[in-house]
């Protein structure tokens, strides 16, 4: 069921969508009522299996989800909403006649984001209703930024046919190792993001250094290294990006000091900075440049080996690393 309420928008206007989810006929056109004024578009599910298919077809601006339904109650689908990173930032509003503390507290911790009790005061609700779509707005832009920043970073790496493919390898590497030394789900998340943005920095480099075809003398190398804190500063205004920040700068940083931008020494690099760089070596020694063949990989492991012996690596990480990709017999760049 589907409702328009966009009565008396002027055309243009960007309509939000709400799904209401209830077991009764008369709550659903009730809700959508309320909500009229407003000029949303609201649709309705009869229980909870469809209003997850709907979520995940139609990807709604907020949910307003009854409690008290037949088979999945509300704080199921909540949970199952939340759980589910396509649809977690999706607000969620609980509808129910549930007073007492403990359902509520059973819906927080489902990860509602507000409650509305019933009977529903139609000014109450509408104040809630366009309270969380002003922070889903919010979010969005946040979204469609960091998307314009990770296609800017996949737009530098299609410049070089040399390094195509290293963003994905580098993250896929990254959020296995990340994985296998027991880092929590946001700091995998991080690893994702940071092996597809951690060379952002190098669309603020020249062409004729960034593109060079043969290896870069001094004064070039200098202009290089200035990627990892133009990329610091690129997404330095994005709260969404501030666990991916250190690995920008950072990626390159060597245990002994030798590294930049900054010369971090030992645990002044950050542990997931210290990841994208190991892969990051592997991945650059098992491909191809102008300038050298691929390694294999169990040269690629002696080298990175010996980075650990020099004191630039972790010498437990990249053991780590090279038993996993031993194990997965891993597919590299070079063959």
């Amino acid at each position: 069921m589907t409702i328009d309420t966009r009565n008396g928008l002027a055309p243009g206007h960007t309509t939000a969508s709400i799904l209401v989810v209830d077991d009764l006929d008369a709550n659903r056109a009730l809700i959508a009522r309320l909500l009229a004024p407003d000029g949303y578009l609201v649709s309705g599910a009869v229980d909870g299996a469809q209003a997850l298919k709907m979520v995940a077809d139609q990807q709604p601006d907020l949910v307003l989800l009854d409690v008290m339904m037949p088979g999945a109650d509300g704080f199921a689908v909540c949970r199952a909403l939340k759980h589910d990173p396509a649809t977690r930032l999706i607000p969620v509003v609980l509808i129910t006649s549930l007073s007492e503390s403990r359902s509520r507290i059973e819906g927080l911790e489902a990860g509602a984001d507000d409650y509305v009790s019933k009977p529903v005061d139609a000014q109450e609700l509408r104040a809630r209703v366009r309270s969380l779509l002003r922070i889903k707005r919010y979010t969005d832009d946040l979204d469609s930024a960091e998307s314009v920043i990770v296609s800017l970073a996949l737009t530098i790496e299609a410049r070089d046919a040399y390094t195509d493919g290293h963003c994905q390898r580098l993250a896929r590497y990254g959020v296995a190792l990340g994985r296998a030394i027991g880092c929590q789900q946001e700091d995998l998340d991080a690893l994702q993001r940071g092996g597809f943005l951690h060379d952002i920095g190098k669309v603020g480099i020249p062409d004729a250094v960034l593109l060079k075809g043969g290896r870069l003398t001094a004064d070039e190398y200098d202009v290089i290294k200035q990627h990892t804190v133009i990329g610091d500063r690129l997404c330095g205004s994005l709260r969404s990006l501030k666990r991916v920040r250190p690995i920008i700068r950072y990626h390159h940083e060597r245990l002994d000091g030798t590294g930049y931008p900054d010369g971090l020494r030992g645990n002044e690099i950050p542990l997931l900075p210290q990841i994208i760089g190991i892969v990051d070596v592997f991945d650059a020694l098992t491909t191809e440049r102008p300038y050298k063949r691929a390694l294999s990989l169990e040269e690629a492991a002696r080298e990175l080996a010996a980075e650990a012996a020099r004191g630039w690596r972790n010498r437990e990480l990249v053991d780590i690393f090279i038993g996993l990709m031993c194990e997965s017999g891993a597919q590299t760049a070079g063959g």
